[in-house]
């Protein structure tokens, strides 16, 4: 390949990119895995759920950047025999099983809070207030070097969900915590904990939703199916469109593979490369394979069945 195709050039841009989302979720996970074991210390001594639930986030955030981390280095390992598309749906797997921590950990969160706010307990808030506020500081600092990779990769987007959600679990805390100083009402405690908890599940649907949709190989999101099939079958010498298929193999790589029947006296070549160029220009799919065809599929069964 020459050192200034495009393919080549592209390719490398995508390495630099994965290599800067790896450094991004290393980063964001030595801050959390450090405050991860201050917010556990801090909810057992000062009997806070509230706290002890934000440390669940934390922890499901130490497992889910670690897994995000991991799912970048296999990712970047190259095609071979049996993963012909390489490894890069593993970072999709790690989207997906994060989505469904964070669902476990904010269902356990909203029972416990109801059992809790049942069986109120003494919360010792002004400890409470000192630890959420720290965790605060932990999570913008993560939130900020994970967001310029997030509209990039599911990978990094769950990370970056992980880390947004318990940033607002920090917020809720110390807010439970100064209205629990100041009114000694312990039941805003576990309040606090099944707002958290609401408040992150149906964040958590969008990633499960979108990372569930490229493991099924569904249309990447923003791209009409049946807008795409018009450009191909208004490309000139095309006179029939069928067996397209149009899904994501990664985060941001969408293929698309299709027959088309081309007109008589017509060049099959030229016709695949303006099909190629179309869907390129106006959809953004730079992984098109175009199968040309001079009598249409069924024909061919027919007279050859």
């Amino acid at each position: 390949m020459k050192p200034n195709d495009p393919a080549s050039e592209k390719g490398s841009a995508h390495s630099h990119v994965q290599n800067a989302n790896s450094r991004q979720i290393a980063i964001a996970l030595a801050l959390t895995g450090a405050f991860l074991v201050a917010e556990v210390v801090g909810g057992i001594v000062f009997k806070s759920l509230a706290l002890l639930s934000d440390a669940a986030h934390m922890f499901t955030d130490v497992a889910a950047l670690t897994i995000a981390l991991v799912a970048i280095k296999v990712g970047q390992r190259a095609a071979d025999e049996r993963r012909t598309f390489g490894y890069r749906r593993f970072e999709i797997l790690a989207a997906a099983f994060n989505a469904v921590l964070l669902f476990g950990v904010a269902i356990y969160v909203l029972v416990e809070g109801v059992r809790r706010i049942l069986e109120p307990e003494p919360v010792q808030s002004l400890g409470m207030l000192v630890v959420a506020s720290l965790g605060l500081i932990a999570n913008l600092i993560s939130m900020r070097v994970l967001a310029g990779g997030k509209d990039k990769s599911l990978n990094v987007k769950g990370a970056y969900l992980e880390v947004w959600a318990d940033m607002v679990g920090s917020i809720g805390v110390i807010g439970g915590a100064i209205l629990i100083w100041i009114t000694g009402w312990s039941w805003v405690d576990p309040a606090v904990a099944i707002g958290v908890g609401l408040w992150v599940l149906p964040r958590t649907w969008v990633l499960l939703r979108e990372s569930t949709n490229v493991l099924l190989e569904g249309a990447p999101a923003g791209v009409a199916v049946v807008t795409l099939r018009k450009v191909i079958a208004e490309t000139p010498g095309v006179a029939e469109v069928h067996d397209l298929h149009l899904w994501v193999s990664g985060a941001d790589q969408p293929h698309c593979s299709v027959h088309i029947v081309v007109a008589e006296a017509v060049d099959s070549d030229s016709v695949r490369q303006e099909i190629a160029a179309r869907l390129e220009a106006d959809f953004d799919v730079h992984h098109v394979t175009v199968q040309t065809e001079r009598t249409p599929c069924e024909v061919r069964e027919a007279l050859h069945p």
